[in-house]
């Protein structure tokens, strides 16, 4: 048999992590559930395993570096000659290696292999595209797996954002040899809406609001995520004026707080030309001058 060391390709002067390192990756390479069939590489594992059984035991591997022992952990000096090995070294029966070769591979008792490794089932994943209100308020999908037909009713959580991954956890293919299942996962789309935006929590409206509502104040009707609710204009608003529904944005992930709505004004003349208009607006000009663009200007 080759010295022990040279069998775990390791130097003498290995600590037990290099030595315990080195059993690791061999035995997972020549693990005979990865090579069935294949007699020499079953043979090979042996080897590694009976080598790792004498140096992961530092009072066994001192006693193989002062020649008290063999290879084989059979006595070369004083006492149980005739063949008896050392008793933590009988068969493949050591706890350490086996302790070992149970948390990569699974089970192992005296040569023998039984079972699998236990592995996690592969995840699953989907693609969903959902609108945005559906985004901001929650909701429910109805996924077809593909499997005979099998349908999994997925609830959308209020908030979950574009790009958003939802995780269902134990919903994937079986595990391996008593592993646990894999994971759904879900990658989620959000469509754009035609007036709503989103900004974190909140949500960003653009409000038209027509010249008498401008100068004169009103109350107006705004939708929401919610429904429309009445908006107080403030007399004089302007195009940019921004005014504040609280808690009408979205949930958030942790404690569902909602944001709020954040109401842009804009200001918005009639389609088309009134003279009547015109006439009042350049009668008034002429008394009411005034510089639009003069926060444009340098100072």
């Amino acid at each position: 048999m080759k010295n022990l060391y040279s069998i775990l390709g390791i130097s003498k002067g290995a600590s037990q992590q290099d030595i315990k390192s080195a059993y690791r990756k061999l035995a997972k390479k020549h693990h005979p559930d990865a090579n069935p069939g294949d007699t020499k590489v079953e043979e090979k594992f042996k080897e590694i395993s009976a080598a790792y059984h004498i140096l992961g035991d530092e009072k066994q591997r001192a006693r193989y570096d002062r020649g008290e022992i063999d290879e084989h952990g059979q006595e070369k000096m004083g006492g149980f000659r005739g063949g008896h090995r050392a008793s933590s070294t009988a068969g493949f029966g050591g706890g350490g290696a086996e302790d070992i070769f149970s948390e990569i591979f699974g089970n192992f008792r005296g040569g023998g292999f039984r079972g699998r490794v236990p592995e996690k089932g592969r995840d699953r994943k989907f693609a969903i595209e959902i609108d945005f209100m559906e985004a901001a308020l929650g909701g429910k999908r109805r996924l077809t797996m593909g499997d005979g037909g099998r349908t999994l009713d997925v609830a959308i959580p209020a908030g979950v954002t574009d790009g958003q991954q939802i995780r269902l956890r134990g919903q994937g293919e079986e595990g391996v040899a008593g592993g646990p299942n894999g994971d759904i996962l879900i990658n989620v789309t959000v469509k754009p809406h035609s007036f709503f935006r989103r900004d974190g929590q909140n949500v960003l409206i653009e409000l038209p609001i027509s010249l008498p509502e401008a100068v004169l104040g009103a109350t107006v009707k705004v939708p929401t995520v919610d429904g429309t609710v009445n908006l107080k204009v403030p007399p004089g608003s302007n195009t940019g004026t921004k005014l504040r529904l609280k808690g009408k944005g979205i949930g958030g992930p942790k404690n569902g707080a909602r944001g709020d709505q954040m109401v842009s004004l804009k200001v918005v003349l009639p389609d088309k030309q009134d003279e009547e208009l015109q006439d009042w607006v350049t009668k008034w000009a002429e008394k009411h001058d005034y510089d639009a663009r003069s926060k444009l200007k340098s100072k």
